[in-house]
């Protein structure tokens, strides 16, 4: 469908924000000029991959096209969200995000403090906000690694070992990883999906039979969807053990 031209970052009382409509059009403004154009369509089928399914719903926005009337779901993005979807695409490009929405955030005229005690409440309020920014944007980049790297290419469907081996993870920790994040349990000795992570098509179970001891063997293969996913959990699950073992 197509949209109106946008005016690049939102900007108001709050912090700065990007809809998916601002973001296709800064970066198809910033791609060269023999790079395919980036449908918005595109864009938006790539949110859950990078941000998650559950974790993208927050920030979509119904959208009233101005020449149909008809109302669409886009996403309005936080500085965070906005950089790691331009991450998804390159770092290069996640870096002008990044610089495009911190001069906007600094044109912005704030309030000053009146008192000293306003002026030490404001420094140490800024300053949690930069950690707690680093420290989200330091647990999602493995997943956004992954992304870059692996669902470009056609995975397929994977085994457990398949899947150790291509995110380099021990796996007796794997296993334990999949088991506390109710992934997947041992049914009848055999590493069962749960039934939501196969109704969203992250598992396929493969089923065959031994003609030597005429035994029937079930296994559970990761799909390419899944694979991807994983590794995003996993990153993440990596990132907090290795906080937790920090403090």
């Amino acid at each position: 469908m197509p949209y109106p031209a946008q005016h690049i970052a939102t900007i108001g009382q709050g912090p700065a924000t990007m809809t998916s409509l601002e973001l296709v059009e800064f970066i198809n403004s910033e791609r060269a000029k023999d790079e395919a154009v980036l449908q918005h369509r595109d864009f938006t089928a790539k949110v859950p991959k990078v941000l998650g399914e559950g974790e993208c719903e927050k920030f979509r926005t119904p959208y009233v096209h101005p020449q149909n009337g008809q109302t669409y779901q886009i996403y309005t993005f936080p500085k965070r969200e906005a950089c790691l979807m331009a991450m998804s695409y390159s770092y290069e490009l996640q870096a002008k995000v990044f610089d495009r929405m911190t001069a906007l955030e600094a044109s912005q005229t704030p309030a000053l403090p009146q008192t000293m005690a306003q002026a030490l409440r404001l420094a140490a309020e800024q300053a949690e906000q930069l950690e707690k920014n680093q420290a989200a944007l330091a647990l999602a980049a493995p997943k956004v690694e992954f992304v870059d790297r692996y669902v470009a290419a056609d995975t397929g469907e994977m085994g457990f070992r398949q899947v150790c081996k291509l995110l380099r993870a021990n796996e007796a920790r794997f296993r334990d990883f999949l088991a506390s994040e109710k992934v997947m349990y041992l049914l009848g000795g055999v590493w069962t999906p749960h039934a939501q992570h196969m109704d969203t098509g992250r598992f396929v179970v493969k089923t065959g039979h031994s003609k030597l001891n005429d035994h029937t063997f079930s296994q559970a293969k990761f799909t390419g969807k899944g694979v991807e996913w994983v590794a995003g959990l996993w990153g993440q699950y990596q990132a907090k053990q290795q906080a937790a073992e920090e403090v």
